[in-house]
């Protein structure tokens, strides 16, 4: 019984990690919509009044955010959680795939 506990809580906390860039951006219709969980250094940020994008990088891939509650630093490195939204046009231009950020999380 309690190796069935460990299993189970090994299961939950298994879901909660992060999310290669590189595996959304290979597949984006099977991430299309859904909540994931990224985690990467920031490369490039754009803000005013609050909202922007950015966009992260980790060591498999880039991938952009766009956010309505602020826009970390260039260099930080962050966790983002969001819906992968495949086909966005920022200024009337295409970036492919993205990310429209719930929350994120400086580390």
């Amino acid at each position: 019984m309690k190796s069935l506990a460990l299993l189970s809580l090994a299961v939950v906390l298994s879901a909660c990690g992060s999310i290669k860039i590189a595996r959304i951006n290979a597949d984006p219709s099977r991430y299309a919509n859904r909540s994931v969980t990224v985690t990467g250094r920031v490369v490039n940020s754009v803000g005013i009044a609050g909202t922007g994008g950015y966009q992260i990088e980790d060591n498999t891939g880039r991938i952009y955010v766009l956010s309505r509650s602020g826009v970390p630093s260039r260099g930080s490195v962050v966790k983002v959680t969001g819906t992968v939204a495949p086909g966005v046009q920022v200024l009337g231009n295409p970036v492919g795939v993205a990310i429209r950020e719930e929350q994120h999380r400086v580390k």
